[in-house]
C-alpha cells in the first residue's frame, strides 16, 4: 500500500502544486482533503501554464484518477470553469474525476457575507480571499450546510435551500444593512449541478477500495500547517484542517492506511494576509525576494509577506504532522544572496522558548534567534542533479536537515515540472 500526504510546512504557498504534478505521475489517485478555491496551484509544463484552484493537479497527467474529497467546500461556478478549462485544453476530466456526495456547497451568498465580514472587521482584518470558504464551512458546522448530494434530487435541494436562504436574508439586512434577496442562486446552482452530478459519487468509499486493491493515492490539502485551524496563528488561519491529520478526516481513510508524510517547504518563508511572522524580512530585503521568488498569490495577485527559513517553526510543522521527508522548493531565489539568515528559535521577554505559542498575540512578540550562514552567488536555476550545486547551496541544505532531523528528499529550483533535483536513496526516491 502507497499513500503519502503532502502538507504545506509554513504558512501556505509553499510550491505544493508543482511537488505533487511532478509525484502524481507515480500514483494511481491523487485526493484533494480540505481547503476550497481559494488555494491555488500553478504548474508549468514546457510553454504552457496551469491554475488549479479545486482538481488536483494529477488531472495534468493523462491516465491517472483525481479525488474531491468531503473535507473540500465546492464553489459549483468554480468547478464547472476549471472542469471546461481543462477540456478547452484537451485534457478529458471524465471518468478520471471523482467529487464527493458529502463535501459542502459554497454558494454566492457565502462570498457575499465573507466579504461584509472582513470589510466589518476594518484593522482587524483576517486577510480572508472573501471566497466563501469560511461562511460555507460555519454553515457545515452550524448543520446547515448544503452537499453535493443534495444536488441530486432538485426537489428536495430547493426545499433546503429555500429555508437557508431566508435566514441568510435576514443576516445580510441585520447584521450588515444589506437589502438582498439571495433566491435567485437555488436555480443558478441546480443548473451548474447538472454539469456536475456525473462526477458525484462515494469517494471515501473509492480511495479505500483502491487501497484495499493495492493502488497508490497520493493525499494533498491546502494551505500550510501554519493556518490550520486547530494548531495555526488562530485566529489568522483557514478554516479547515492544512495538517496531515486532515486527509484521514477530510478523505475518510483511517489513520492506519497512512504511511508517509510529505513536507513542502520554501528555502525560506512567506505568509499572505495579517497575523504573526517571526522571520519577516525588512521591506528592502523583502521586495528583492519577492520579484525573484514571484511571490504573488496564483489566485489573488496578492504580495507575499517575506522572510528568512525559520527553523523553529519548521520543527514544529514537523512533530505536527510526522512529516519524514521535506522538499525545499525555490532553492534559485537565494542566488544572489550574500549572506543568508536562518531562524533557530525565539526569545519571549528576554529568555528562550522552547514551545510553539498558541496565542498569537505571544507569537507576535517573540524574537527570532539568527544563524547567518553564506550565500553561493551563484546560478542554481534548473539544475536537476544534486552534485552541480554550489557547495554552499548544499551546506545550507544539510544545517536545514540536520536541524530538523528529517532527510531532503527533493530540491525544486524552477517552477517547470523539470527543474526538480530527487536526492538518490531517500525515502522520497523510493516512492517515483
Amino acid at each position: 500500500m502507497k499513500s503519502v500526504v503532502v502538507v504545506g510546512a509554513q504558512w501556505g504557498d509553499e510550491g505544493k502544486g508543482k511537488v505533487v504534478d511532478y509525484l502524481a505521475g507515480s500514483f494511481d489517485y491523487i485526493a484533494r482533503v480540505a481547503g476550497g478555491h481559494n488555494a491555488g496551484h500553478t504548474v508549468i509544463i514546457g510553454k504552457d501554464r496551469y491554475v488549479l484552484q479545486l482538481i488536483p493537479c494529477g488531472i495534468l497527467r493523462p491516465r491517472q484518477h483525481v479525488i474531491i474529497g468531503p473535507g473540500v467546500v465546492v464553489d459549483p461556478s468554480a468547478l464547472v470553469n476549471e472542469i471546461e478549462m481543462l477540456e478547452k485544453a484537451h485534457l478529458s476530466v471524465a471518468g478520471r474525476l471523482h467529487v464527493s456526495n458529502r463535501a459542502h456547497l459554497i454558494f454566492p451568498y457565502h462570498r457575499e457575507l465573507d466579504k461584509a465580514a472582513e470589510s466589518a472587521r476594518g484593522e482587524n482584518k483576517i486577510g480572508t480571499t472573501s471566497r466563501g470558504i469560511g461562511p460555507a464551512y460555519e454553515d457545515k458546522m452550524a448543520r446547515r450546510g448544503l452537499r453535493m448530494v443534495d444536488l441530486l434530487d432538485p426537489a428536495l435541494f430547493r426545499e433546503k435551500a429555500a429555508r437557508v436562504v431566508a435566514e441568510k436574508n435576514r443576516i445580510a439586512q441585520g447584521a450588515y444593512g444589506a437589502n438582498v434577496d439571495f433566491s435567485h442562486e437555488v436555480e443558478e446552482t441546480l443548473r451548474l449541478g447538472e454539469k456536475i452530478k456525473a462526477y458525484i459519487c462515494d469517494t471515501a468509499e473509492l480511495a479505500n477500495r483502491a487501497l484495499d486493491e493495492g493502488k497508490s493515492v497520493l493525499f494533498e490539502g491546502a494551505q500550510g500547517t501554519m493556518l490550520d485551524i486547530d494548531h495555526g496563528t488562530y485566529p489568522f488561519v483557514t478554516s479547515s484542517s492544512a495538517t496531515s491529520g486532515g486527509a484521514t478526516t477530510g478523505m475518510g481513510v483511517p489513520p492506519t492506511k497512512i504511511r508517509h508524510v510529505l513536507g513542502i517547504s520554501k528555502a525560506y518563508t512567506t505568509r499572505v494576509g495579517g497575523g504573526p511572522f517571526p522571520t519577516e524580512m525588512p521591506d528592502l530585503e523583502a521586495q528583492e525576494v519577492r520579484e525573484r521568488g514571484k511571490e504573488f498569490g496564483a489566485v489573488t495577485g496578492r504580495p507575499r509577506r517575506c522572510g528568512w527559513l525559520d527553523l523553529a517553526e519548521l520543527r514544529y510543522a514537523k512533530t505536527i504532522n510526522g512529516i519524514d521527508s521535506l522538499v525545499v522548493t525555490k532553492l534559485d531565489v537565494f542566488d544572489t544572496q550574500r549572506e543568508i539568515r536562518v531562524g533557530v528559535g525565539y526569545t519571549y521577554k528576554g529568555f528562550p522558548i522552547h514551545e510553539m505559542p498558541a496565542s498569537a498575540e505571544v507569537y507576535e512578540r517573540v524574537v527570532p534567534v539568527y544563524k547567518t550562514l553564506p550565500g553561493w552567488c551563484q546560478t542554481t536555476y534548473g539544475i536537476k542533479d544534486a552534485a552541480k550545486l554550489p557547495k554552499a547551496a548544499m551546506d545550507y541544505l544539510r544545517f536545514v536537515s540536520d536541524y530538523l532531523q528529517v532527510e531532503i528528499g527533493m530540491i525544486s529550483t524552477g517552477p517547470e515540472r523539470d527543474a526538480t533535483i530527487v536526492q538518490p536513496g531517500t525515502l522520497l526516491a523510493s516512492w517515483l
